[in-house]
């Protein structure tokens, strides 16, 4: 048990990051499959809850010192915003594993006001659901892909 929760510790601060990670290094490194997606919601949900509480506070004291000029309506602002007013809060959240990042997708939410309650709602729902099916996926179909790329790897 031990050896498994530090093998998916790894997994879990990476995944924070790309949540693709969290399935792909779970099969790479011989994780559990449940123990997988339990380390890949976790990751997401603990990035969601940190930049909800303490998003202000980390964008005020942190990051406002590297950003002290930005541009307002940037090409990339503009993409964000019309996914934004096309799919509103269920569609970011559903996007967020896919597209984006779990920092993306949360700040994405946060700029626009969504109440916290929902947001973590949402986004909790998104992960558990691409968290199965990528983890299931990959755990099923792992080595299938492996021999179809021809890729050299061995667990």
């Amino acid at each position: 048990m031990w050896e498994e929760i530090a093998k998916a510790i790894p997994i879990y601060f990476s995944a924070m990051i790309k949540f693709i990670v969290g399935p792909l290094g779970g099969y790479t490194i011989g994780l559990n499959l449940f123990t997988t997606i339990i380390t890949t919601v976790a990751s997401t949900m603990t990035v969601v809850l940190v930049l909800s509480f303490f998003g202000d506070v980390l964008r005020k004291r942190v990051f406002a010192s590297y950003y002290l000029k930005r541009k307002k309506f940037s090409e990339r602002n503009r993409k964000l915003i019309t996914i934004w007013r096309k799919y509103g809060l269920p569609g970011v959240a559903a996007l967020t594993p896919l597209l984006l990042t779990p920092i993306g997708g949360t700040l994405l939410a946060l700029s626009f006001g969504t109440p916290k309650n929902k947001l973590i709602f949402y986004m909790f729902v998104s992960a558990s659901v691409w968290s199965v099916v990528f983890s299931t996926a990959i755990y099923f179909f792992g080595d299938e892909l492996i021999s179809f790329f021809n890729i050299e790897w061995r667990p």
